[in-house]
């Protein structure tokens, strides 16, 4: 029998590479890289929506899941030969794929984390109804530290893709994207019966781990002695935490696959009053309605959003 998977929730950049690993180590437990599954509802249409990125080399995540778990390790010829064996099963659902993967590391837990899932309610309807009594952990992170990180980040992506492509792209503030995954998390989990979510701050698991690691395991009914703790605190002993070889090399955060080991001490919180109060946010750029209408969100003012943003980040133990 195959043990109700683990699902973590969180927006891109919310530490949700280093956690889930981290959690993943448990002896009980197994993480897989970013999958990317829950956006459709069979391999096929997977594949083609893959396919329609820029720079397309697969699902990296999937790719390295697949080739570590049919052949005991990651190789350029082994992520092809997953690649092939992918291709050959289009008419599978996802759940079928995804029950397959969590066959192979049954009875351990599997641990399905890829912040995409939270871009779209949809999405988390498909994840709900492949597994419905699955557990949930919602994963934060202060919307001013994951602002600066998204930031960081796209722009990084929007400079190597300038090198291929000249093309137009809508700029927007990243508390927008913040707070419209935390919001359908939201709404998502308040349907979900007492006990199936857990939500945790990023910031105060990294600070410290023997405090929080015991309670996540109880939680999740597994063991809490201090050896399997102590597993818990080496996310780079997984076979994950590294780069990837040619062609699949992403599947984590980047600088968790450079950088895989936990760091000790506090992580801080900055303050996001003072960056309301001193900062001019452009909230988004013209042509900017179009975006937040497929965000699902209706046009507000400057002002407006950030009221909005603010009191969600209260909700969600921030200031």
């Amino acid at each position: 029998m195959i043990p109700d998977p683990l699902i973590i929730l969180s927006p891109p950049r919310s530490f949700s590479s280093v956690v889930s690993t981290m959690i993943g180590q448990h002896p009980e437990l197994y993480c897989f890289p970013e999958l990317h599954l829950f956006v459709t509802q069979t391999v096929g249409d997977f594949l083609d929506r893959e396919s329609k990125k820029e720079n397309y080399s697969g699902s990296p995540g999937l790719l390295r899941a697949l080739a570590e778990l049919h052949e005991g390790r990651q190789t350029t010829s082994g992520v092809l030969r997953a690649g092939l064996w992918l291709h050959a099963r289009r008419d599978w659902t996802i759940k079928a794929l995804l029950d397959h993967l969590f066959e192979r590391v049954a009875p351990r837990i599997a641990i399905e984390k890829s912040p995409i899932t939270c871009m779209d309610a949809e999405f988390l309807a498909i994840a709900h109804g492949c597994y419905p009594r699955a557990r949930y952990l919602h994963l934060t992170r202060h919307p001013v530290a994951t602002r600066q990180s998204m930031g960081e980040f796209f722009s990084e992506r929007k400079r190597l893709r300038s090198r291929h492509h000249a093309q137009a792209s809508l700029e927007f503030d990243h508390l927008l994207l913040w707070y419209r995954m935390h919001r359908n998390i939201l709404e998502f989990t308040a349907r979900l019966p007492e006990g199936q979510v857990l939500r945790i701050k990023g910031e105060d698991l990294l600070s410290e781990p023997d405090r929080y690691l015991p309670q996540l395991a109880e939680w999740l009914g597994v063991r809490t002695d201090t050896a399997a703790i102590e597993e818990m605190k080496h996310p780079e002993r997984s076979p994950y935490a590294c780069v990837g070889p040619m062609p699949a090399r992403g599947g984590n955060d980047g600088k968790f696959m450079r950088s895989p080991q936990l760091r000790a001490g506090r992580v801080r919180e900055p303050s996001l009053a003072g960056l309301l109060r001193d900062t001019p946010i452009d909230w988004i750029a013209e042509p900017g309605v179009e975006l937040l209408a497929a965000a699902g969100l209706q046009p507000m003012d400057s002002e407006t959003i950030a009221a909005e943003v603010s009191a969600l980040a209260q909700r969600l133990g921030y200031h």
